[in-house]
C-alpha cells in the first residue's frame, strides 16, 4: 500500500468514487490507500457532497507552503501501550479530529476531545494535554472551557489535588442531553418571535413551524439518548479469534 501525499490523480479518483456513491472503504481499495486516509482527505476538504479534487489539491499545496514557512511544532509522540501501532494511532487520531471538526466542533476543542477519548484512563491534566498536543496552556484552557460547557467532559481532583479532565462512559449521554436542551431553547425563542410578529403573518408562521420542528428534534434527541444510555455502560463482546477484519 503506497504512502506519502495523495496525488492529483488519486484525488480525481476519490471525487469520482464519491459521485458514484461509493463508501470510503471501497474508494480506499480502488486507490490502494488506507480507509482512514480517504476519510480524512474528504472530511477536511468539503465533505462527501462538497469534495472537489482540484480544490483539495490546492488546499494541500497551501498547507504544505505554510508548514515550510512556519515549521510548527507537532504533537509529542506518546509511547503506545498494548502493542498498538504508533503510526496507525496517529493517523486515526487525525481522522477522528477531522470528523469532529466537520461536525462543527472547533479545531482545538476537537484535538483535546480526541486526545482525552483515546487515553485508556479517559483523563488527563492540563499540563499533560499541553505536552501531548504541543500547544499553549491558554489554548488548552479555552478548549476545556468549551468542552465543559457542552458537557463533553467533567472535572475532578486526583490524589495530588491536580484538576483532571475526564471523558467517561456517560459523557456522550450528557452531551446529547445538553444538545437537546440547546435545540429546545432555540425552539422557544422561535415561538416567542411568532408572537411578536403577529399570529397569522407569514413571518410568524415560519417561526412557528421552526419552533415545532425544533421541539420535535429536541424531544426525540433526549428520548433516544435516554433509551440508548445503557449501551454506553455495556462492554462490547470480544471478537472471536480469526473473525476480525484487518484494520487499515
Amino acid at each position: 500500500m503506497p504512502g506519502g501525499r495523495l496525488t492529483q490523480q488519486e484525488r480525481q479518483q476519490i471525487a469520482l468514487g464519491l459521485a458514484d456513491g461509493l463508501a470510503y472503504a471501497e474508494i480506499a481499495r480502488r486507490v490502494d490507500r488506507p480507509t482512514s486516509t480517504i476519510t480524512r482527505e474528504v472530511m477536511r476538504n468539503g465533505g462527501p457532497t462538497g469534495y472537489r479534487a482540484d480544490l483539495a489539491q490546492r488546499a494541500t499545496d497551501r498547507r504544505a507552503h505554510r508548514r515550510r514557512q512556519a515549521a510548527p511544532r507537532t504533537p509529542e509522540a506518546v509511547p503506545q501501550p498494548h502493542g498498538r501501532d504508533a503510526e496507525a494511532v496517529r493517523e486515526y487520531q487525525e481522522t477522528f479530529t477531522t470528523v469532529l471538526m466537520a461536525s462543527g466542533m472547533p479545531a482545538m476543542m476537537s484535538r483535546v476531545m480526541v486526545c482525552l477519548t483515546m487515553t485508556d484512563s479517559g483523563s488527563l491534566t492540563a499540563s499533560e494535554l499541553v505536552q501531548r498536543l504541543q500547544v499553549s496552556p491558554a489554548s488548552v484552557s479555552k478548549a476545556i472551557a468549551y468542552l465543559d460547557d457542552q458537557a463533553f467532559i467533567r472535572r475532578e481532583r486526583d490524589e495530588r489535588r491536580r484538576e483532571r479532565y475526564v471523558v467517561d462512559d456517560d459523557v456522550w449521554y450528557q452531551s446529547m442531553l445538553a444538545s437537546a436542551r440547546s435545540i429546545g431553547q432555540v425552539g422557544d425563542i422561535a415561538r416567542q418571535g411568532a408572537g411578536v410578529l403577529g399570529t397569522g403573518t407569514p413571518a410568524a408562521a415560519r417561526l412557528e413551524s421552526i419552533a415545532r420542528f425544533l421541539d420535535f428534534v429536541s424531544e426525540s434527541t433526549a428520548r433516544s439518548a435516554e433509551q440508548a444510555r445503557e449501551i454506553l455502560h455495556t462492554k462490547p463482546e470480544p471478537p472471536e479469534p480469526g473473525s476480525g477484519e484487518p484494520v487499515d
